[in-house]
C-alpha cells in the first residue's frame, strides 16, 4: 500500500506558532500542492498531496502522499497528472492521509499557489474525514505575484511555470503535487525577498498591503469598465441609435 511519508527531513519540527508580527522571513511556512480529479471539492477529490516545510529559506522536511479518491480519475486528468485509476488504486484514502499532513504543517504558515484551490480542497477533505481544519495563517503565491511581478516587463503571466522558469527554480512544476510544491517553495522565498525590499515584513502588514492594492486595481477596472460603456453609449448615439437598444447577438443587462 501507498503510504504518507517524509521523504526527507534535516530538522525536528515543532516550532511556536507563528504571529502575525514575527518577521515573514523568520516564519516557517509548508508549502503545500494537491492533485485532483476535477476543480472543485464539491464535485472531485484529491488523488495526490506533497508539501515542502521550510525554514529560513532553506528545505527541512518534505512529505508526500498518493491518495485513493475513490472515484474514477478523468482521463484529461490522467494525462495531465500522469496518475490513473491503477496507480491510485493501492493507494490510501485521504482520511488516513490528513492526519500525517495536519502534524507536519504544526505551527506554520501555509502557502500555495492559488491557495484557495488548495485549501478549498483539504479543508472539505478534513471536513468529511471529521477532522478540524487549522486556522493556518496564508501566504498565497499567485497573490503576490500578482502585485510583486510586473507583467509584460518581467513575465507574460503568473502561473507557477512561468515564475519557476523566470527565478530559474532548481525544480520546474510538473502536475505532480511534490515537484509544484518544491517550485512553490523556491518561487515563494524569492517574492518574500522582493516583499522585504517593498517595506512589509510582517504578516500583520502584508495583509493590508495587499489588499490595499487589490482595491485600488478594482477601482482602476471598474473605471476602465464605465469609461468604455460610457465610449460605447457615446459611439451608438452618434450612429442614431437608440442608448437602450439591445444589439444584435448582445444580452440584456438585467
Amino acid at each position: 500500500m501507498n503510504e504518507a511519508k517524509i521523504v526527507y527531513a534535516a530538522a525536528e519540527a515543532g516550532v511556536p506558532q507563528p504571529l502575525a508580527r514575527d518577521r515573514l522571513a523568520d516564519l516557517e511556512y509548508v508549502v503545500v500542492d494537491v492533485e485532483t480529479t476535477g476543480w472543485t471539492p464539491e464535485e472531485a477529490a484529491i488523488t495526490e498531496i506533497g508539501a515542502v516545510r521550510i525554514r529560513q529559506g532553506a528545505v527541512v522536511a518534505e512529505f508526500t502522499s498518493l491518495v485513493n479518491p475513490g472515484a474514477p480519475v478523468p482521463g484529461p486528468i490522467s494525462e495531465l497528472t500522469g496518475l490513473d485509476d491503477q496507480i491510485l488504486a493501492p493507494a490510501p484514502p485521504v482520511a488516513a492521509v490528513l492526519p500525517g499532513l495536519l502534524a507536519f504543517s504544526r505551527g506554520c504558515v501555509l502557502s500555495a499557489h492559488n491557495a484557495p484551490f488548495d485549501v478549498a480542497f483539504l479543508s472539505a477533505a478534513c471536513q468529511a474525514s471529521g477532522l478540524e481544519w487549522p486556522g493556518y495563517p496564508i501566504v498565497d503565491t499567485l497573490r503576490l505575484a500578482r502585485q510583486l511581478m510586473t507583467s509584460p516587463d518581467e513575465v507574460a503571466d503568473r502561473k507557477l511555470g512561468t515564475l519557476a522558469g523566470f527565478f530559474g527554480t532548481p525544480t520546474l512544476p510538473t502536475h505532480r503535487a511534490l515537484d509544484d510544491a518544491r517550485a512553490t517553495a523556491s518561487v515563494l522565498r524569492h517574492l518574500l525577498e522582493r516583499l522585504e525590499a517593498r517595506g512589509v515584513t510582517t504578516i500583520a502588514e502584508l495583509t493590508p498591503w495587499l489588499e490595499t492594492l487589490e482595491a485600488a486595481q478594482a477601482a482602476e477596472a471598474r473605471a476602465a469598465a464605465a469609461l468604455a460603456q460610457a465610449q460605447a453609449a457615446e459611439a451608438r448615439a452618434e450612429a442614431g441609435e437608440p442608448a437602450d437598444r439591445v444589439r444584435p447577438g448582445s444580452a440584456p443587462s438585467s
